[in-house]
């Protein structure tokens, strides 16, 4: 609830008693943004002693001041307990307030005690990329919470598909720190789908009746996969990098391109994962973190050199590892700097280079798409089908191929029809 823009107002009311139309009771209204609780507070007065206008009961009313005394001091009562939750930053319904007022402190959960429990409950089942995810999203709510509502959390029962249209709202003119540009739509929804299955195991939990997130529709945007030309991978290989930590970062990237293993992946890799085949080459035989699928995939060329590269060096050593380990966020920062330098425009981060090994590496050499699905560790073909779509130039190409077969077709055929004729 934010201070500068929440309304909170008391007033009161008579209403007559059913059974007895010449008396009243007197109702406590609160009102916060336009929402309403009511409760009664004095069970019956002479309904003509209640003045509306100033609601205060007249003299015709035998304990008209004692009456009026406890009015007064409900209203400042009421007043106090909204005050004390705005001053503490705590979440404010007109229920809360309700609640506090009989005595009845809400022990109800919160947004940060779901997020903490699902973080608990789930550190051991989920991968760390996955639960990076999750953190990520969690600051996100933590911004919006601060920055929006000017609280440091939320009871779970007030979030409702007001607060789902605000974050929306946040998160699509929010500028990261860390980025030039506000978040994509697909970003936006990743957000959006984080918080809705915390809250779908709040409803599992009991912790609340129904997921707000029924009513709000999380609606992904088909994107086409980009990836480097071959000109553009071969301006990264060829570059040399004097400063140590781009040319780490510059090989790390380059062997992802020729392996197609996702960042967590080549970090985890160690010398045990290569396996020499019956022919004598050599593979990598790995899980993948995210879907823990099995991953057997031979070294090409440009691969093997890389970890002979890297084979001895002593945090490689150190860590059992066939690479340094480095954080995602440096690698991806590094990644900006090496497309600078080499002149690419592409917003180059390492997942691009698995979508480089998916098209410029083997789709567009002919390698079959089954085949490369296998490598990548897809579940469904029709994941891998998206990197077909971007290979324009391989369409181009084999069209054009097909083109001179159509066309010398046509040539033999019109060869066959005047040698006929003669």
């Amino acid at each position: 609830m934010t201070v500068a823009t929440s309304t909170f107002s008391v007033s009161f009311i008579a209403r007559a008693i059913k059974s007895n139309q010449d008396q009243s009771g007197i109702y406590a209204r609160i009102t916060i943004n336009g929402k309403r609780s009511e409760f009664v507070i004095i069970k019956s007065i002479p309904s003509e002693s209640w003045i509306a206008s100033k609601e205060k009961l007249n003299h015709t009313c035998n304990d008209f001041r004692n009456c009026n005394s406890f009015i007064d001091n409900t209203r400042s009562k009421l007043f106090n307990i909204y005050r004390e939750f705005v001053l503490n930053n705590k979440t404010v319904s007109t229920q809360l307030i309700k609640n506090h007022f009989f005595g009845k402190i809400d022990r109800g959960h919160t947004l940060k005690t779901l997020i903490t429990y699902h973080k608990k409950t789930q550190e051991t089942i989920l991968s760390s990329e996955t639960l990076t995810h999750y953190r990520t999203a969690e600051k996100y709510l933590t911004l919006f919470l601060k920055n929006e509502r000017f609280i440091n959390d939320i009871y779970l029962h007030v979030i409702d598909y007001k607060f789902l249209t605000d974050f929306d709202l946040f998160l699509r003119t929010y500028t990261p720190e860390d980025y030039h540009k506000s978040l994509s739509n697909n970003a936006v929804m990743k957000h959006h789908t984080k918080l809705k299955k915390m809250l779908n195991m709040a409803v599992k939990l009991d912790w609340i009746t129904k997921n707000p997130y029924n009513n709000f529709q999380i609606k992904y945007i088909n994107t086409e996969r980009e990836c480097l030309s071959k000109q553009e991978l071969l301006s990264i290989e060829n570059k040399v990098f004097s400063v140590p930590r781009l040319d780490y970062i510059k090989d790390l990237f380059v062997f992802s391109c020729y392996i197609g293993l996702s960042y967590i992946d080549v970090n985890n890799l160690s010398p045990e994962h290569i396996v020499l085949a019956i022919n004598g080459e050599r593979w990598i035989h790995t899980k993948r973190q995210k879907t823990n699928i099995p991953l057997h995939i031979p070294l090409l060329p440009k691969a093997l050199q890389l970890i002979e590269k890297y084979q001895n060096n002593p945090r490689s050593v150190h860590h059992d590892r066939i690479f340094p380990p480095i954080s995602n966020q440096k690698v991806n920062s590094y990644l900006k700097e090496i497309a600078n330098l080499c002149g690419i425009r592409k917003n180059l981060t390492f997942h691009l280079a698995r979508h480089t090994f998916a098209t410029i590496v083997t789709l567009s050499n002919g390698v079959p798409i089954e085949t490369v699905s296998k490598i990548l560790g897809h579940t469904k073909l029709a994941t891998t089908q998206i990197y077909a779509h971007v290979l324009k130039n391989k369409i181009s190409e084999d069209m054009s191929e097909l083109r001179k077969k159509l066309e010398n077709n046509t040539s033999m055929n019109v060869t066959k029809d005047i040698s006929c004729g003669g």
